[in-house]
């Protein structure tokens, strides 16, 4: 029995050592599948922080220059990405003019925890975001209003004015514009547009034609609370530059789009809010202004006239 102890323990002795062999043989694998494993995956999160905070970088920039003023194009740029990526660094924008655009590259070196054991301590990681804008050529205003190109510039003398100022729909101008003696360019139309099926929006393009809604009161698919949610609010309005036909059949040719900023209006009834005006007028008051649209609602052009609004998009 002591003999059959002696022999085993010998046995396996030599099988613990056999098992330090291959454990240390396997080690420098094992340790590269954990850096695929981890440090690779640490790569992915960064790139996409990195993503996220040269988006917002690139959109902050464009904003600027929209607006008409670039800036100091760096430093918004480094004070976005850091907001999203402290260990990021924002390079020197871009801009680029034909079409117009800005690109942001972020860039950091991310340290490895395992990758070390194979001879890589760290990766430089990058990523790039491109924002272009231009004056609207299409898209859904909120209100399915319509105002005369001859009108806007009239009445405000360009896009960059912001007094305070009441706007008159078709049917009463207090300008020299042209139109019948009804005070209506198109007979039975009020300025409204035929509203998308079940909304209070219009959708319409530049160079386009688009049917008027006939009567008094707001276009059919507008309820009160579509108008109550523009209250002290900056929206897209179409301008048209010429008319046809009349009543249900009477279209508008859209110019372009201007932004108003939405401080009064009445359209009879219940549709009120800081009334303007009173009685059968149908008016607005607020501003023509610059503005800046980021939603997907709206396409640009370099063709579009540009009117003082401007719609941002993230190209990659």
């Amino acid at each position: 029995m002591q003999r059959m102890t002696t022999r085993l323990r010998r046995r396996l002795a030599r099988e613990e050592g056999a098992s330090a062999a291959v454990v240390a043989l396997l080690l420098v694998p094992l340790l590269g599948f954990a850096a695929i494993a981890v440090d690779v995956g640490a790569l992915y999160a960064e790139r996409a922080r990195l993503q996220v905070g040269a988006d917002a970088a690139a959109l902050a920039v464009a904003q600027d220059c929209a607006r008409g003023n670039c800036g100091d194009m760096l430093a918004t740029a480094r004070a976005l990405l850091d907001a999203n990526d402290p260990e990021g660094t924002a390079g020197q924008p871009v801009l680029s003019t034909n079409p117009l655009s800005v690109t942001v590259t972020g860039s950091t070196p991310k340290e490895h925890w395992f990758a070390p054991v194979i001879g890589h301590d760290a990766t430089g990681v990058s990523a790039t975001a491109t924002v272009g804008w231009g004056s609207p050529s299409g898209g859904t205003a909120l209100l399915p209003l319509i105002f005369s190109y001859c009108e806007f510039t009239h009445q405000v003398g360009g896009p960059s004015v912001t007094t305070e100022q009441y706007v008159g729909l078709p049917k009463k101008t207090e300008t020299p514009c042209d139109s019948p003696k009804s005070g209506n360019p198109i007979p039975g139309s009020f300025g409204w547009l035929t509203a998308d099926p079940g909304t209070c929006h219009a959708t319409s393009r530049i160079d386009g034609w688009f049917l008027a809604e006939t009567g008094n009161n707001p276009s059919k698919g507008c309820e009160v609370a579509d108008l109550t949610a523009m209250r002290n609010q900056t929206v897209l309005l179409p301008l048209y530059d010429a008319v046809r036909g009349t009543g249900s059949g009477g279209e508008y040719h859209v110019y372009g789009y201007a932004a108003f900023r939405i401080s009064g209006y009445f359209f009879g009834g219940q549709y009120s809010w800081n009334p303007p005006c009173k009685g059968s007028d149908r008016c607005l008051s607020g501003y023509f202004t610059r503005f800046v649209e980021l939603s997907d609602a709206w396409d640009y052009s370099p063709d579009a006239p540009s009117l003082g609004a401007s719609v941002l998009r993230l190209i990659r």
